[in-house]
C-alpha cells in the first residue's frame, strides 16, 4: 500500500499547478429547472454554510508568491501512439485572481501554441499559435473546449474554471481511492452552459484533511461522466508541496493526457507585463535557477 504523503496542512497545494484561488462562490441546496440533482451522502442535506467555508478555503489556497513550472505533456490514446509534448508555465496572482501563460512545444520541439489564462470569478483565457496568424485571439465559452496543440486537451482542461463557478452544492463526506473527501456538485454558469448544453455539471472531490483536489468529473445532463481529471502525485519542494502528476482521461474515448511538472522555480518575481495579452506573440525567458527532477 502506498504511503500517504504527511505534508502540512499550511503548506499543501489545492489547485492544479498553478492555481491560487479566490473565497467568491455561494452554496446553494436548491437545484432549480431541470439541472443535475445533488447526490447527498447522508439523509439529510449537509451544512451549505460548512460547505460554503470548505470552498472557501479550498479557493484561499495556492503557492506563495510567483512561480515557475517546466511540464511534459503525455498523450496516450487508446490505439495509436503515444505523443510527449513539452511546456513551461509562469504563476502569480493579480487584482482580479489567479494568472498564469504556458508555452507548449510539440513532439519535435516545435513552439505549437501560448496561452493566457486568467482564474478567478472572472475568467478569462486568450492564445496565440507561432506560425498563425500573427494575432492574438480570446478564448470565449464557445471556444474554451477547442483542442490545444492537437491533443485531446482543451483551455477548459488546462484553466479549470470549474473550480471558481459560484452555483455549487455539498453533497457531504464519503471515500475516493482510499482517501475521505467532501464531495461538491458544481453547476456551469449560463454562458458556457448556453455554448455547452452536453455538461450539466463538475462533481469535485477535495481531501478532508488539507482540502487538496483528488477529483474532478465533468457529467452531462444525465449524469455520465464525460472526463475525469485526477490528482495522482506530489512533489516536495523545501518545506512546499505542489502537485506533480495529473491524468485527464476521455471516458468517451478512454484516451488520456498525463500532466507531470518535471521542474520548477519557487518563489520567484516576474513583472506584470509578462501577463498582458499581448506578450503571448513574445517568448519569455526561464528563470536562471530551476529545480529539475
Amino acid at each position: 500500500m502506498r504511503r500517504r504523503p504527511n505534508f502540512p496542512r499550511q503548506t499543501v497545494i489545492a489547485v492544479c499547478l498553478f492555481f491560487a484561488v479566490l473565497s467568491a462562490a455561494t452554496v446553494s441546496g436548491q437545484p432549480r429547472g431541470n439541472r443535475l440533482l445533488p447526490r447527498y451522502v447522508t439523509v439529510q442535506e449537509p451544512d451549505q454554510g460548512e460547505g460554503q467555508a470548505i470552498l472557501d478555503e479550498f479557493r484561499g489556497m495556492g503557492l506563495p508568491g510567483d512561480y515557475y513550472l517546466e511540464f511534459a505533456l503525455t498523450v496516450l490514446p487508446r490505439r495509436g501512439d503515444r505523443a510527449v509534448l513539452s511546456g513551461q508555465l509562469w504563476g502569480s496572482r493579480n487584482l482580479t485572481g489567479p494568472v498564469s501563460r504556458l508555452s507548449l512545444r510539440d513532439p519535435e520541439g516545435n513552439p505549437a501554441e501560448r496561452l493566457l489564462l486568467q482564474n478567478g470569478p472572472a475568467a478569462a483565457a486568450w492564445r496565440f499559435q507561432p506560425g498563425g496568424n500573427g494575432e492574438v485571439e480570446p478564448v470565449g465559452p464557445d471556444t474554451l473546449l477547442d483542442p490545444v496543440a492537437d491533443t485531446d486537451i482543451s483551455v477548459f482542461d488546462l484553466q479549470m474554471p470549474f473550480l471558481y463557478w459560484p452555483d455549487a452544492v455539498y453533497e457531504g463526506i464519503t471515500k475516493l481511492r482510499g482517501r475521505t473527501v467532501h464531495k461538491f456538485l458544481v453547476y456551469p454558469p449560463e454562458d458556457f452552459a448556453a455554448a455547452h448544453p452536453e455538461v450539466g455539471g463538475v462533481r469535485l472531490h477535495l481531501d478532508t484533511a488539507f482540502h487538496a483536489l483528488v477529483q474532478a468529473v465533468v457529467l452531462d445532463p444525465d449524469e455520465q461522466p464525460r472526463r475525469k481529471l485526477t490528482v495522482l502525485g506530489f512533489k516536495r519542494l523545501g518545506d512546499q508541496w505542489m502537485v506533480k502528476t495529473i491524468e485527464l482521461r476521455n471516458e468517451a474515448t478512454r484516451d488520456k493526457v498525463q500532466f507531470e511538472v518535471v521542474g520548477a522555480a519557487l518563489a520567484v518575481e516576474f513583472i506584470p507585463a509578462l501577463f498582458d495579452p499581448a506578450e503571448l506573440t513574445r517568448a519569455p525567458a526561464a528563470p536562471s535557477r530551476v529545480e529539475r527532477f
